[in-house]
């Protein structure tokens, strides 16, 4: 049984939001440990040429809409009720992951990303403004002043855009996007496919 996988994510992307919510139950079923690893979406489509789904699909419509099906029926089937779609969406995420960098070194990397998550997708809290950004991780009961100000870092910076760099070096297109090693699976529908991965 492997003992971790690589979930590379944005917060700004909703199902790894989706993803976040059943982790805990995966890893408790599987015995393997999430780690954390924050990329920039958006620099990852520019890199990829890829695009969100219903940008992707706006000329499919019928496509367009049996991806939000499929969407839906995850939300529904893992009891995801706190979900709601965030109403300034898509939210530039550059502030919000040099702030989960940041916090990740400071040992709260964890708080950060949970306050981040809950922020954008259960509050609908428009995180590439400082002032939400920072009171977010204060509602969570972080030092949201320290944070942000480390967020602002030349060092935090470059750890994200290294973080972004080697995940396009590695084929990621889009989050979520799991590793076992060398192996790369992507999307929240491949979770049984991790399962396996993990479990040989």
């Amino acid at each position: 049984m492997a003992q971790s996988f690589e979930f590379l994510f944005d917060v700004a992307g909703p199902n790894a939001y989706l993803t976040h919510r059943v982790l805990p139950k995966f890893c408790a079923e599987t015995g393997a440990a999430a780690v954390y690893v924050p990329i920039l979406l958006g620099a990852v489509f520019k890199a990829t040429g890829n695009r969100a789904p219903m940008v992707r699909y706006a000329d499919a419509p019928a496509r367009r809409d049996y991806e939000m099906l499929e969407f839906r029926r995850f939300i529904a089937a893992n009891g995801l009720v706190q979900f709601k779609m965030n109403p300034h969406f898509p939210v530039n995420s550059l502030l919000v992951m040099r702030a989960v960098v940041a916090a990740g070194r400071m040992g709260l990397g964890a708080e950060a990303i949970e306050a981040m998550m809950a922020a954008m997708w259960e509050q609908g809290a428009k995180l590439d403004e400082p002032d939400i950004c920072r009171a977010a991780l204060e509602g969570a009961g972080l030092d949201g002043a320290a944070i942000m100000a480390l967020a602002g870092e030349e060092g935090v910076k470059a750890e994200l855009v290294a973080n972004t760099d080697a995940a396009v070096a590695r084929g990621v297109f889009g989050v979520p996007t799991f590793f076992v090693g060398g192996d790369m699976f992507w999307g929240k529908e491949r979770l049984p496919q991790l399962a396996g991965a993990l479990a040989a």
